[in-house]
């Protein structure tokens, strides 16, 4: 751990591996320069056998042959965006992109068309990428649809058809972008029914992915299996971005298997693995009921909740290695802080970690924006490097998340102790977190309020043991009609991705309301707690 002794709550920036101003690019080339034969990427399969294989200097080449044939189609700062699964292309789609000094936009396969179109057209995005489909959606029939109603989108391509793919690979030529020039726009919290994408730069990504994957003690060659969406910040830019800085080798899955997953890990000889809680506890669960072998596993990464001191003991018991927390956002690239290897069990389990190199962090009173004491509760804000640029189109909103001294508000509540470590307390936003999933209440109430038969609609998070948080969703109906939880659970998968689809449905004639008429969420959530509502479980 870092030894500080801090008088208010305020961390200043640390050192670490040094904080060189690079671009994703630049990091893969010197990876290659390192150890060009080292394998790199391995596809594996969706019953974990192993199918393409490239070493770093391969990575790089058909990274380069990418980047070349996207610089023939697209001006250099155009937006394209990425609608697939963890499929290899992706990974050279997001390397050809910072090659060809593009800006990939990055899109949840399980996204619906009205969540697609909004993403494309928000993000001035002249290119989708895509694969036909994954899990039972249709994308490539949502491509289709969603793409003739946006004259600006020039080009369709299929992932898989390398032909279009890479054609005009002799064409053009590759680009040389700055470090703090965007590479990437993610979408992420928005108070308005939708979310705001995050431009982040190369800098962000490549230091925060390397110092994350450093103090996770991941070394050269060390081999790491990718199960994490790569849409996320966690997949995209921790693993691959940082994987990549310190020499590792990914095996890349499709999806989240944990029997393949735990399978793999056995056999290849895995050292390290992330996941949120939930996929840590089925890995264990499978590790357990097979006997697989996790002799070779040397770090556990994990975020968006927290860990729970039991959770904590059975990984140790099954891995042999701690479980270190990360916290942080999209906005951030999007790592804040990071647990220890060898922390204590209080602090894996009761602390969010001290920051990571280079970045400053405070626990600012919500009211004032001044410092607050030390073990006083405030909203932690960071600064430094890893801040994105703002957000696509959207100055108020960014003006309003990063102020004038360059500090980003996160929106959560939390007390920093005088060695610098954090405790998250709650969230000044109402953002539900579900196993690692950020949801927002906005979204899901404005597509449910398209029913006839509600008047209005709160959506509130329910604590709960596994999964951090459910969804619940409280409706006043309009007349007579209260479809059931069937019926309500049909209308709002056609329209937003599974993950969103509420787990309880809660009638009411009335809402609890501040003096001002604005219904109180916590009444509600703690009237649902203490039993007072007898909820259709989805």
């Amino acid at each position: 751990m870092y030894r500080v002794t801090l008088s208010e709550s305020y961390f200043p920036a640390q050192g670490g591996q040094p904080c060189r101003l690079t671009t994703i690019g630049a990091m893969l080339g010197a990876s290659v320069t390192a150890a060009p034969d080292r394998p790199a990427l391995k596809e594996l399969g969706y019953d974990g056998e192993i199918g393409r294989v490239w070493t770093y200097a391969e990575l790089l080449h058909d990274a380069e042959r990418l980047a070349r044939a996207l610089a023939s189609r697209h001006e250099e700062g155009a937006r394209v965006a990425v609608y697939a699964n963890n499929v290899p292309e992706w990974v050279l789609l997001e390397l050809g992109c910072a090659l060809a000094g593009l800006t990939l936009v990055t899109v949840n396969p399980a996204y619906q068309p009205r969540e697609l179109k909004y993403v494309l057209e928000q993000s001035r995005s002249e290119a989708i990428y895509f694969v036909a489909d994954f899990r039972g959606n249709p994308m490539g029939e949502i491509v289709d649809a969603v793409c003739a109603e946006i004259p600006a989108l020039r080009h369709r391509i299929l992932l898989t058809d390398h032909a279009a793919l890479f054609a005009g690979e002799h064409d053009g030529e590759l680009r040389d972008p700055e470090p703090l020039d965007p590479v990437q726009i993610q979408y992420t919290s928005g108070t308005t029914g939708f979310p705001k994408g995050a431009v982040l730069h190369h800098q962000g990504l490549v230091q925060n992915g390397c110092d994350t994957m450093v103090r996770a003690g991941v070394e050269p060659g060390d081999v790491l299996v990718h199960h994490m969406p790569l849409f996320h910040t966690t997949g995209c830019a921790i693993l691959v971005c940082g994987g990549l800085s310190v020499g590792a080798t990914m095996l890349l899955a499709p999806l989240f298997d944990p029997d393949m997953i735990v399978r793999v890990m056995a056999r290849e000889g895995a050292r390290f693995v992330l996941g949120v809680p939930t996929m840590l506890v089925a890995l264990i669960d499978v590790a357990r009921r097979s006997g697989a072998d996790m002799s070779s596993v040397r770090g556990i990464l994990s975020g968006g909740a927290m860990v729970a001191p039991e959770l904590c003991r059975q990984a140790q018991a099954t891995f042999g290695a701690p479980i270190q927390i990360i916290y942080g956002q999209t906005e951030t690239c999007p790592v804040i802080t990071e647990a220890w290897c060898d922390d204590s069990v209080e602090d894996l389990t009761e602390t969010i970690g001290q920051p990571i190199p280079h970045v400053d962090v405070s626990i600012r009173d919500p009211q004032n924006n001044q410092v607050v004491p030390i073990g006083v509760q405030g909203e932690i804000c960071a600064r430094g490097y890893l801040v994105m640029l703002g957000y696509n189109d959207n100055p108020a909103a960014t003006a309003a998340t990063i102020d004038a001294e360059g500090w980003l508000h996160t929106g959560d509540l939390g007390t920093m102790d005088a060695r610098g470590y954090l405790k998250i307390t709650g969230r000044v936003k109402e953002m539900i977190i579900r196993g690692g999933e950020n949801l927002f209440p906005a979204e899901i109430e404005n597509a449910m309020l398209e029913h006839e038969a509600i008047a209005e609609c709160a959506v509130v998070g329910i604590p709960d043991d596994t999964w951090g948080e459910l969804v619940a969703c409280f409706m006043r109906p309009a007349g007579a009609e209260r479809p059931d939880d069937a019926a309500l659970k049909a209308f709002v998968r056609a329209r937003l991705a599974p993950q969103k689809t509420p787990q309880f449905w809660v009638w009411v004639d009335e809402w609890p309301l501040t003096g001002s008429g604005k219904i109180q969420k916590f009444k509600l959530r703690e009237a649902f707690e203490r039993g007072e509502f007898d909820p259709q479980a989805a």
